[in-house]
């Protein structure tokens, strides 16, 4: 099973006057890459959000950068579970050009309830906490299998 797959090419107003990407365009390609990644996995940010009064607010996230990216270069995050807990998770980023790693980084959050305007840690649903689980990494670095059977 292959990690959630996020590509987009470089657009000009994300990169800085020597044409390297401006760092803080990593964080928010992260924060992309987990909406896409729960899109993935049949979940929706808004439609938790404006429905179910749930949020994943970000506790820690970190990026760690070995080559820069310039405008118009290929970019696709690859995305997994590295840890999941009873209310927090972490899903980890690494950023792939032409096949080569030029960041990696992370993001923890939590599972929120914001029923009551705001948010209050609670346990991560069954069934969101079975779909994260199938895309976690096992302890060897590969990624489980089991979301394959699923669908």
């Amino acid at each position: 099973m292959n990690p959630s797959q996020y590509q987009f090419r470089v657009r000009w107003g994300e990169t800085d006057a020597a044409g390297i990407v401006y760092y803080p365009n990593f964080y928010k390609w992260m924060d992309e890459a987990s909406h896409h990644f729960f899109h993935e996995i049949g979940f929706s940010f808004g439609h938790l959000f404006s429905e179910e009064k749930a949020g994943m607010p970000l506790l820690e996230a970190l990026c760690k950068f070995t080559s820069p990216l310039m405008h118009e270069d290929e970019v696709c995050v690859r995305s997994a579970i590295i840890s999941l807990k009873d209310k927090v998770f972490t899903i980890e980023h690494e950023f792939h050009r032409m096949g080569e790693v030029v960041a990696s980084g992370y993001e923890t959050r939590a599972w929120a309830d914001f029923s009551n305007g705001k948010p209050k840690a609670v346990s991560i649903p069954n069934e969101i906490r079975k779909a994260l689980a199938t895309m976690q990494k096992k302890d060897d670095g590969t990624q489980e299998n089991v979301r394959e059977g699923m669908l």
